[in-house]
Formats: structure tokens, C-alpha cells, sequence
């Protein structure tokens, strides 16, 4: 990830108002998957003049540009991250709704290995697991 999100909105040619990009910055510092809840109360904390309303116009504008990535883990939730990302899967806590984000290296092969098995050059997947923490853990 090269550019911010705000560098990418701009060269897209989108309106950065500054509550964009205070959005935009909140979302850039996010180390976890909020939804539009959890944007709107960090967003308002930096300026008490933002709206629900300009979070969900501001991300779905955004996605719509392909800057963010909406992900949606079965919670009714829709949650975000930076569509710029390197590449990553996803294990989710169905006790907690913690989503811990993970490389394998042996699952990236195997699906190399099943794609080409099939006839197929893998171009992108996207792999969500859920799960609860084993007694013990």
C-alpha cells in the first residue's frame, strides 16, 4: 500500500470535503474491521459535526470507487478495510466477533495446486473462516 486512501480518492477524481477525510484517516489507522458504526463514533470523536448519514454516503462512495472493501461475515454486520491491502484471509470468532486476519502459505498452494488441478490459473480468492477458541486456548 503505496498511496493513502485520500490520495487515492483524489486521483479517482472524488470530492474530499474534510469530513471525507477525516473518515478517510480513520479508516487508514483502523487496524481492525469496523462498520459504519464504529467509523461514525471514531469519526465524530475527531469532529462532533459528522453525521451517520455522511459514513454510510462516504463509505459506499468509496467503495463504489474501489477504495475500500466491504466484507460481510454473516453478523449483519458490513464491515471495511483498504481494498489496497496485501493479500490476507480471514478467521472469525463467532463467540466474539473478533476477525483475526492471516497468511498461509500452505492454503495459498493448495489452492494453486486445486485451480490448476481443474483446469484454472488462480486470479484472487477470498477465504473466511469461522470458528470458536478450542477448550483450553
Amino acid at each position: 500500500m503505496t498511496e493513502t486512501i485520500i490520495q487515492r480518492c483524489e486521483a479517482k477524481g472524488l470530492r474530499m470535503t474534510e469530513q471525507r477525510r477525516v473518515i478517510a484517516r480513520v479508516l487508514e489507522t483502523s487496524d481492525d474491521h469496523p462498520d459504519v458504526e464504529e467509523l461514525y463514533a471514531r469519526a465524530s470523536s475527531i469532529d462532533g459535526g459528522i453525521s451517520i448519514a455522511t459514513v454510510y454516503r462516504t463509505v459506499k462512495l468509496f467503495e463504489e470507487a474501489g477504495i475500500l472493501e466491504k466484507l460481510e461475515f454473516g453478523d449483519g454486520r458490513a464491515r471495511y478495510e483498504d481494498a489496497d491491502r496485501d493479500h490476507h484471509d480471514h478467521l472469525i470468532d463467532l463467540s466474539t466477533g473478533e476477525v483475526i486476519e492471516f497468511v498461509d502459505p500452505d492454503i495459498e498452494a493448495l489452492q494453486e495446486k486445486i485451480a490448476a488441478r481443474l483446469g484454472y490459473t488462480l486470479k484472487g480468492h477470498k477465504l473466511e473462516l469461522y470458528g470458536v477458541k478450542a477448550k483450553g486456548k
